[in-house]
């Protein structure tokens, strides 16, 4: 992140990881899913295990699996045949979609972002950024869950925000160039280093988290992490299709230095969004049935 002066006294670390453990649930269990799907030991019975801790995620699990983006068909009515029916190869996009679903259901007030902006921006953002890896040669579940989780630190402030609204000062882009200039000033943090510092708390892999700290690319050393450089290239797209928030409109411009950062060149972007759109639009129905 860049390096913005703090006005605010700072939030303390333990405010911040107890309004992060007032979220849904979904964020911990992505950790822990992509913990056991890189383990070639484990078995779809333990992803399953792992869903059905949480009933709510579990239930919405189970919904969308039965839409058409999912195989539709035979109904099916429980989190272990869900599991079985996309395998190991979708269940992480079946869950990041009910996260998504989950996780905006309400706007953030705060930053003036729309529940729909909300999830719209991290399904095209995952989406895009699991594309891009491919060509990248970056992990794609991984690039998939930071495009998605990368929005977490703001959650977590507009929470903050909406406890005390009469002395929290909306984000306006006529006041402020941009959110971190408004986050140090009102929070006294940024929601980047609040995101890193929450996936960290919840087990993330350190890279992934380094990732997310840095994709606006502001410091020269953003650009030595090819995952980062990917996310704000993904971003860059989310951006040409009104996916992405006022507030971050400077960090998203894609250019030559940043391509070769991420490992990704022009010729990516046409089957890269291709798949992107394809997923999103999926997500999408499956979440509307």
């Amino acid at each position: 992140m860049s390096v913005v002066p703090m006005t605010a006294a700072p939030l303390s670390r333990e405010t911040l990881l107890s309004v992060a453990s007032t979220l849904p649930a979904d964020l911990r269990v992505l950790s822990k899913l992509a913990e056991i799907l890189r383990d070639p030991n484990s078995e779809l019975d333990d992803i399953a295990a792992l869903l059905r801790r949480d009933v709510a995620l579990a239930a919405r699990i189970v919904r969308i699996s039965n839409s058409a983006a999912y195989g539709g068909g035979r109904s099916v009515s429980s989190i272990e045949e869900a599991v079985n029916r996309v395998g190991f190869g979708e269940v992480l996009k079946l869950v990041g979609t009910a996260t998504a679903g989950r996780l905006s259901e309400s706007a953030l007030v705060c930053y003036d972002i729309s529940a729909k902006l909300l999830r719209d921006n991290m399904l095209y953002g995952a989406f895009a950024a699991e594309a891009l890896a491919r060509p990248a040669g970056i992990d794609p579940r991984v690039a998939y869950n930071a495009g998605l989780v990368r929005a977490v630190g703001m959650m977590v402030l507009d929470r903050i925000g909406r406890r005390d609204p009469a002395s929290t000062p909306l984000f306006t882009p006529t006041r402020w160039p941009e959110f971190g200039a408004w986050e140090a000033s009102v929070f006294g943090v940024t929601s980047g280093d609040v995101t890193a510092l929450v996936l960290n708390e919840w087990g993330f892999p350190a890279d992934l988290t380094a990732a997310v700290r840095a994709h606006y690319l502001t410091e020269p050393a953003g650009l030595a992490q090819p995952l980062a450089a990917l996310l704000n290239v993904a971003n860059g797209l989310a951006q040409h299709v009104c996916r992405t928030f006022r507030g971050e409109e400077a960090w998203w411009a894609i250019t030559p230095e940043k391509l070769q950062a991420a490992g990704v060149t022009e010729d990516d972007f046409g089957p890269a969004v291709v798949a992107t759109e394809a997923a999103f639009d999926a997500a999408n129905a499956a979440l509307a049935g």
